[in-house]
């Protein structure tokens, strides 16, 4: 059915241009997922920038929502092109996923910071869309730290070139636009040597070029036809084998889906900020979160985040911001948020051997690894652990427990045929059966070990190994997890019946195995207390996990008494951050 054309860029406007943009990219999703080359190939750059629209998408109508009762009544007035501008830009700004999707969000602020500057107009004109496609594409190269040429960015900035040149109302100024990223994109392999290996084109630009493609269709009322915001270049179909490179001709010369695709490549593109072409691996992990932080505090992260990793990209404004890298040290970038200001909604993952940063030529990246890990952990310093030891975690803040479409997400990121999923907290048990149900039921093996504490989940990590059997590693990582006694020390928020007796809101609780064991008013004490309790049993192995908030005594105490009282057992002490609990603690 054909779109009612928009006149003016209104509320209106910004509501019909999500919604089209978002059915378009849904349309085209698998199609960018698997052009990715460069320089990760996880198969979901097309997937991001479908999630970060339907975030904006949701933001968006939510304004419409609110306004809904005005609206309907005499003289009630809809949400002004301002307030849906800016919805649209927010959603995108928290629901950014990847490089390609915070990139996409920064593209929508900067186009929303313009016209929101304007007042309060109903709508705005085509030398306003000049001005925001301008605007967007130089705050979005600005946000990359090493901005590379042949990319989004590229694309945006021809794509406002256009704009600029183009004269009369918002459909003229967008079908400008629109061509000239048509065009950029069509030259992207000419500027990055892996994408001309490869025989593609930008998927991020690519991505872009749908979205302006739906602009245009929201001013003229157009339905563009499948593929036709790709220029063709390449083609190399399943099963044909063939050469990157080799290109198929459009019947009719019209533009197709897939004419940029490449047999099983796959990946999500993050590479404004890596070096352009050579052989080398690049970091491991991709850590993106949402910071609460002034602008000051932004910058000095940004200066110590470009230390650590490539790929680097910071969005957002006005407090809230979202954060993008790629290093091998996942810790120490979460650390780095938590330095600037209140990072949450904190994911890493970790590439793999068949995801790495790579331009070798020939035979793409394998689609999917063989197994991974992906668990839920209490805070940004247990997350960093695990994500170093090849896991993908799940942040569960106090209070703020994941739900099972989250674990979902972390399974679906995680890229492997069979994942071991960690639910490490007792309440989360049903929440993780559920996800795993759904995951199977797309065709991934999922075994779930009812961990029910962090220390659980480090014990069986410690015993994983990929290369043996599934049910293998799974009972091995079940008997580690079983073996491994957990305890934390918490501080009691009310009056409350335990099975230790009645605590006071403020007091030291020790819980051993989930059971209230020991109430004091130390921390250092009721720790020791519950040690001792623990070790009574035997044990061969301590584990220390510190939140925030514990005292800097009290590991160094606890590693001093085990040492004193009990022989051969050793012991090993992490930070985890804001964990909720002042102290973690297991016994192997």
């Amino acid at each position: 059915m054909a779109q009612v054309p928009q006149r003016f860029f209104d509320a209106l406007a910004v509501r019909t241009w999500c919604g089209l943009s978002l059915r378009a990219l849904g349309q085209v999703r698998e199609e960018i997922d698997a052009i990715n080359v460069y320089p990760v190939a996880d198969g979901d750059t097309g997937t991001n920038l479908y999630l970060t629209l339907e975030s904006a998408v949701a933001a968006v109508e939510a304004v419409f929502a609110a306004h809904e009762v005005d609206a309907g009544t005499p003289g009630g007035d809809g949400p002004s092109l301002a307030d849906a501008v800016g919805a649209m830009a927010h959603g995108a700004l928290i629901g950014a996923r990847g490089n390609s999707g915070t990139i996409l969000a920064q593209l929508l602020r900067g186009m929303a910071q313009v016209l929101t500057a304007r007042g309060e107009p109903a709508h705005t004109d085509g030398p306003a869309l000049r001005l925001a496609l301008r605007h967007a594409a130089e705050s979005a190269r600005q946000a990359v730290a090493h901005p590379v040429e042949g990319t989004v960015l590229t694309v945006a900035s021809a794509a406002a070139d256009a704009a600029d040149s183009a004269e009369g109302d918002c459909a003229a100024v967008a079908r400008a636009a629109h061509e000239g990223a048509r065009a950029a994109l069509a030259a992207t392999p000419g500027q990055l040597a892996v994408l001309e290996r490869a025989g593609v084109v930008d998927a991020g630009g690519h991505g872009l070029v749908t979205v302006l493609a739906a602009l245009v269709e929201t001013f003229t009322g157009r339905t563009s036809a499948p593929g036709a915001a790709v220029v063709p270049h390449a083609r190399v179909e399943p099963g044909r084998g063939g050469r990157a490179g080799e290109c198929a001709e459009a019947e009719d010369g019209e533009d197709r889906a897939g004419e940029c695709a490449v047999a099983g490549s796959g990946g999500e593109r993050a590479g404004e900020g890596a070096v352009a072409d050579g052989g080398a691996h690049g970091p491991a992990f991709e850590v993106i979160y949402l910071l609460e932080a002034d602008d000051t505090a932004v910058a000095r992260l940004r200066q110590r985040l470009d230390t650590l990793g490539d790929s680097l990209v910071v969005v957002g404004g006005d407090g809230l911001w979202n954060v993008h890298v790629h290093v091998d040290d996942a810790g120490a970038a979460v650390e780095a948020g938590v330095e600037a200001g209140r990072p949450y909604r904190i994911r890493i993952t970790h590439f793999g051997h068949g995801d790495v940063h790579s331009t070798r030529t020939g035979r793409p990246p394998q689609e999917r690894t063989q197994r991974a890990v992906v668990a839920v952990v209490p805070g940004e310093g247990l997350a960093g652990l695990y994500a170093e030891a090849g896991a993908t975690p799940v942040l569960a803040r106090p209070g703020e427990s994941p739900a099972s479409g989250e674990l979902v997400q972390a399974v679906r990121r995680a890229h492997a045929r069979e994942v071991v999923l960690l639910p490490n907290d007792a309440e989360l048990r049903h929440t993780a059966a559920a996800a795993a149900e759904q995951a199977r039921a797309e065709g991934i093996r999922v075994a779930l070990i009812p961990t029910r504490s962090a220390v659980q989940g480090i014990a069986a990590l410690a015993v994983h190994e990929p290369g043996r059997r599934f049910d293998e590693d799974v009972v091995a990582m079940t008997s580690a997890a079983g073996a491994t006694r957990h305890a934390e020390v918490i501080v009691a928020e009310h009056r409350s019946w335990t099975t230790a007796g009645i605590c006071q809101a403020g007091d030291v609780l020790g819980l051993i195995d989930g059971d209230v064991a020991v109430i004091g008013a130390d921390v250092t004490e009721v720790a020791a207390t519950v040690l001792d309790r623990m070790l009574a049993a035997g044990g061969e192995l301590v584990t220390l996990v510190l939140g925030d908030e514990a005292p800097e005594t009290v590991a160094g105490h606890l590693e001093a008494r085990v040492r004193e009282a009990y022989l051969a057992v050793d012991t090993v002490v992490h930070r985890g951050g804001r964990q909720g609990a002042l102290l973690l603690v297991g016994v192997e």
